[in-house]
């Protein structure tokens, strides 16, 4: 699957693949509705990529106007796709890529607030929830009119229990599910 950067500053800049079989990359389908749907809220706005893979969704962010994008995964593989894709689109002074793991980070005290935070883990892990729930659980990561928005297999969702977020939106699309919450 060929990885693009679809609108803003790096348009039509071709983002490297993780090696291997480890990383889900989103679709053009899905990443073009999920920035359909925030519209210009995206220009200045910061980012938390928390499983990030390729880094194709915080990269679309700073290419549309994003002021800041964290990037995180656990294996130095996706870390190092990042930070390659990062040089390619002439981004990466607007973002931070770290090697790091995301529950670990979650339950820390936070070192800045986020309006987006996008989960997509690995499949059927219960990684999804993990994090919506360790993020439930310190909401300081968030800013007051934040969203965290995980990417799943729709088969994946569950209705959480949740004490500081809501859920306030779903989108399907084929194989992918979007779920958004916001801070109560």
């Amino acid at each position: 699957m060929s990885l693009r950067v679809i609108s803003g500053s790096a348009k039509g800049r071709l983002l490297k693949s993780v090696p291997g079989d480890t990383t889900r990359p989103i679709t053009d389908r899905v990443k073009e509705s999920l920035f359909d749907i925030i519209g210009a809220d995206v220009i200045d706005s910061t980012w938390w990529d928390m499983f990030g893979g390729t880094g194709a969704v915080g990269i679309e962010a700073l290419s549309r106007g994003a002021a800041f994008c964290r990037f995180t995964d656990l294996n130095r593989a996706p870390t190092d796709t990042i930070q390659f894709n990062l040089a390619a689109t002439r981004l990466a002074s607007r973002a931070e890529a770290k090697r790091a793991d995301a529950f670990s980070l979650l339950a820390s005290s936070p070192d800045r607030t986020f309006h987006y935070v996008y989960i997509a883990p690995p499949q059927y892990q219960e990684m999804w929830w993990r994090a919506i729930a360790k993020l439930d659980a310190n909401p300081a990561w968030l800013k007051a009119d934040s969203w965290a928005i995980a990417q799943l297999h729709p088969k994946e969702y569950q209705r959480l229990d949740l004490k500081n977020l809501a859920e306030f939106d779903q989108r399907k699309y084929g194989s992918t599910l979007l779920a958004f919450y916001e801070p109560r």
